[in-house]
Order: structure tokens, then C-alpha cells, then sequence
């Protein structure tokens, strides 16, 4: 069995400073976002064991003040920073679940990256589970959504669009509206 957790950033600043899109930071909300859903997972285990993680400062942000409330709660993961996961279609997506978990095969990753990807692999990969998570992720993930499946297979490279079992949908809104 492995669980695949995709997370899409939190709620960042329109534009950076700098101009350019990897550059952009999150704003309060993000800030306020991050910290919740990490609280969450913190709380609902089994935890990650590696997180792969955008390079741009938005999902390194995320996973960093998501980290600062799991971290007294649950153990260091692994944490490989992926610059292809920034604008990754489902494929890339697949493939770097499959490629950069192959050396330490964790049973549970966390990605963090960016729609409309994460999004679409999130779609492409649901075969069964959870019909009203389905239908709370059917139209986007929003920003600090968190999509969490369940493979039964032995390994990552046996990981496929419509083998996985959505166990929950999550977002800090929907945390708030109970």
C-alpha cells in the first residue's frame, strides 16, 4: 500500500517584487492556510515520510510553516525540493512520484505544488474512494487543498491515473465550515 498526498500551495501575493511568478510569496492568508492544513495532517496520521516540493517560494513556504506545527507532533521527513513539479502537467507529475521515490521507497509522500497540474493529476488518478471528496475536488483545488489516495501496489512506479483510492479531500475552508 502507498499513500500519495498532492497539496497545492497556499494563498500567495498577486505579483512578486522581482516579477517574476516563482517569486511570489504567501500572503496573510496563505500564511494563516499553510499552518492549518499542516495542523491537520499532524493530527491524521500516517504521516509523510518524503515530501517533494516545488522549487518556487510559494510551496516552499507552504511546506515550511506547515512543518513548523507537524514538527513536534511527527517525524522528520525526507524533503527533496523538485524545480520540475513548478508548472508540471499530470504526466510530469506521475513521473516524478515514480523517479524520485524509487531510491528510498517511503510508503507515504506529500507533494506540494501548483495548479492546473495538481489539479488534473489529482482528477486523472481517482479510480474509487471518497464520492463527496470527488466531488469537492471536481471543479479545482484550491489553494492549501489537500487530495490524499491510497495505491494498492508494492511500489511507486505501479502508480497510475485511475488506480487511486481517494481517501479524503481537505481544505482549510472546508476544515471551517466543518
Amino acid at each position: 500500500m502507498r499513500r500519495l498526498m498532492l497539496l497545492r500551495h497556499a494563498k500567495t501575493e498577486t505579483d512578486a517584487p522581482s516579477g517574476r511568478d516563482q517569486d511570489r510569496r504567501l500572503d496573510h492568508r496563505g500564511h494563516r492556510d499553510a499552518a492549518e492544513i499542516g495542523d491537520w495532517i499532524a493530527a491524521h496520521p500516517p504521516f509523510p515520510e518524503t515530501v517533494l516540493v516545488s522549487h518556487a517560494v510559494r510551496a516552499r513556504q507552504t511546506w515550511d510553516i506547515a512543518w513548523e506545527t507537524m514538527k513536534e507532533r511527527v517525524a522528520a521527513p525526507e524533503v527533496e525540493i523538485l524545480p520540475e513539479l513548478y508548472g508540471a502537467d499530470p504526466a510530469q507529475i506521475l513521473d516524478s512520484i515514480r523517479t524520485a521515490t524509487a531510491p528510498s521507497d517511503p510508503k507515504q509522500v506529500l507533494m506540494i505544488g501548483h495548479n492546473p497540474g495538481m489539479h488534473e493529476a489529482a482528477l486523472m488518478l481517482i479510480g474509487g474512494g471518497d464520492p463527496a471528496g470527488a466531488k469537492a475536488l471536481a471543479d479545482n483545488m484550491p489553494t492549501a487543498g489537500l487530495a490524499i489516495f491510497d495505491f494498492d501496489v508494492k511500489d511507486w512506479g505501479d502508480v497510475a491515473y485511475r488506480r487511486g483510492k481517494l481517501v479524503l479531500f481537505v481544505s482549510p475552508r472546508l476544515l471551517r465550515s466543518g
